[in-house]
């Protein structure tokens, strides 16, 4: 095992400059820098496709100490631009892992920094929002003038990340497979549904662990990418839709809007909005939507009302705007569930009239809280409900 450091910098877009070290001599990279607050949970991170684009900051001052196994990625790839942590353990304990990380960060070549002050890095854009950064070797001439080529604010993250072609998971093959590593979890506390219904997810940047989740329900599941029409979904005759997680602006998707509206106005098929999933539901539905000021990346997240709360686990930079708050029509049509306890703004949204909801955080999320998986029972409770008025 090498012990090798390189002296590294991560320059700000503001001209802030934090110095550390990593692993291999960095080539420049760029990406937003964000910060999570989660204490567990990097495998999951560096796979989560709503990380694209970003360079993560660990908040918790030490990663790496369970190294990373075999299940618990979140797609196929890495998504996240860059690791910025204050240390990194250059060994692992435990009985799942498979690699270190700092043996994974080097096999990957995943562009990395350590050794900096990220306290005062994740105060620093709690004070100023976030922002695009550079992380480069120590010795590289950097100017101002590489940040403007390289922002992701006016890029269709989704259409870059989202399945290219639609493909199906039966409930049947997954509970009789060993092969399908990425979907392997325990189910012992699942009450699968006698009936089989038809999923069809709309990718977004789908995290695995939202089809573990369907597929315990014992749905089959089909997902389709998301630059799908109307016509291409109905085509499936699916039971109930799902919206995924996804990463960027949900404005720059406005072809997804699009689909979403029609489905809204001429299908009766029930829908399920996650994140990224909830952002372009409400904004089919005449809402707005804003971009935080340093967004929500944690495990520890309280959403509730009246005296309620359920611990979330959150990965977002937009969120919907409360406008409807004093819009009477709009008020006629939402139910705001839940509100996001630390800031206030809306983290649930259910229609009054029509079989549609959605969440601003992951109810499958893995690792953190469980509080929110009963939404998927839920969700299937309401397929049987409409299913059985047809």
């Amino acid at each position: 095992m090498s012990h090798s450091l390189y002296p590294t910098v991560l320059y700000l877009q503001d001209g802030t400059l934090y110095r550390g070290f990593s692993f291999f001599k960095i080539s420049p990279s760029f990406g937003e820098v964000v910060f999570n607050t989660g204490m567990t949970g990097y495998q999951e991170i560096f796979t989560d496709p709503s990380y694209s684009g970003q360079m993560v900051v660990f908040t918790y001052p030490e990663i790496g100490n369970t190294g990373l196994n075999q299940h618990d990625n979140e797609s196929n790839f890495i998504h996240i631009k860059a690791l910025i942590a204050r240390n990194i353990s250059f060994f692992s304990s435990s009985w799942r892992s498979r690699i270190s990380l700092q043996d994974y960060i080097i096999q990957k070549q995943i562009p990395h920094i350590f050794g900096l002050d990220t306290r005062s890095l994740t105060k620093h854009l709690r004070l100023f929002g976030v922002t695009n950064g550079v992380l480069l070797d120590a010795c590289y001439k950097r100017t101002i003038s590489m940040f403007n080529a390289h922002s992701i604010n006016n890029i269709d993250l989704v259409r870059k990340i989202t399945s290219r072609t639609t493909y199906s998971i039966h409930s049947m093959i997954y509970n009789n497979s060993d092969n399908l590593n990425f979907i392997n979890f325990k189910s012992s506390n699942y009450n699968i549904l006698a009936k089989k219904y038809k999923i069809l997810v709309l990718d977004l940047g789908i995290k695995f662990n939202i089809l573990r989740k369907l597929l315990l329900c014992g749905c089959n599941v089909c997902i389709v990418p998301a630059t799908c029409n109307y016509d291409y979904i109905l085509k499936y005759n699916p039971d109930g839709i799902i919206l995924s997680n996804g990463p960027g602006n949900p404005l720059l998707s406005n072809y997804v809007v699009d689909t979403v509206k029609r489905l809204v106005k001429f299908s009766s098929i029930p829908i399920f909005g996650i994140c990224m999933g909830h952002q372009i539901l409400n904004t089919a539905l005449g809402l707005q939507t804003f971009k935080l000021k340093f967004g929500h990346r944690g495990l520890n997240h309280p959403c509730g009302l009246d005296n309620y709360s359920e611990i979330t686990s959150q990965n977002h930079g937009f969120a919907v705007n409360q406008n409807f708050f004093i819009d009477q029509d709009l008020l006629k049509i939402f139910s705001v569930k839940y509100l996001n306890l630390n800031d206030f703004t809306v983290s649930s949204t259910f229609h009054k009239k029509l079989p549609i909801f959605s969440v601003q955080y992951h109810p499958e999320a893995s690792p953190g809280p469980h509080d929110s998986e009963y939404l998927f029972e839920v969700f299937i409770k309401l397929i049987n409900f409409i299913s059985s008025k047809l």
